[in-house]
């Protein structure tokens, strides 16, 4: 009898769960909205800002006191903005398996699922992450809040030019 109430707990437990998931990236996403599409084309563009090294457009974009976690530490927008301009770490390009975007009022929270092409103290490497960037919208502008990189345990997807290194752990 236990077995059997303990068995119909858990079943009902799991059911519950399965319906308060929030999205995740998937490569072909489903309806989205006018909002999420703004953010999920904003954070495209970000990527393309940040392989450019266009400090000016990041930092129309970035919060003043936005943060940034990198697999070697954290920080803030004026140390981002250095980093990218100074050529520390160059972003060369992060392609873009999956992107989802989960909307809470004024705030969204996206999560990119890439392989990050990029230079870091002169040495080009390739890592998968899940990147996840939260926005706030404000005065009707969306403003980058955070900007999180999670180093994922898959395989890097990405065809790699020769001169890469692998993933750094």
């Amino acid at each position: 009898m236990k077995t059997l109430f303990l068995t119909l707990t858990l079943l009902c437990t799991g059911l519950q769960l399965t319906q308060a998931q929030a999205k995740l990236p998937v490569a072909a996403p489903t309806s989205t909205t006018k909002e999420e599409q703004e953010v999920l084309a904003l954070s495209k563009t970000k990527w393309t800002w940040m392989a450019d090294k266009n400090v000016a457009a990041l930092t129309g974009l970035f919060k003043d006191n936005c943060v940034f976690v990198h697999m070697g530490g954290s920080w803030g927008k004026d140390q981002e903005l250095s980093v990218i301009k100074g050529g520390m770490i160059w972003y060369k390009k992060a392609e873009v398996y999956a992107a989802s975007v989960n909307m809470f009022g004024n705030t969204a929270i996206l999560l990119n699922d890439i392989d990050l092409m990029a230079v870091v103290g002169g040495k080009e490497v390739i890592n998968p992450f899940m990147v996840t960037e939260v926005y706030l919208k404000e005065e009707g502008k969306w403003k980058l809040g955070s900007l999180t990189f999670s180093h994922l345990a898959r395989p890097v997807k990405l065809n790699a030019p020769a001169s890469a290194s692998p993933p750094q752990r």
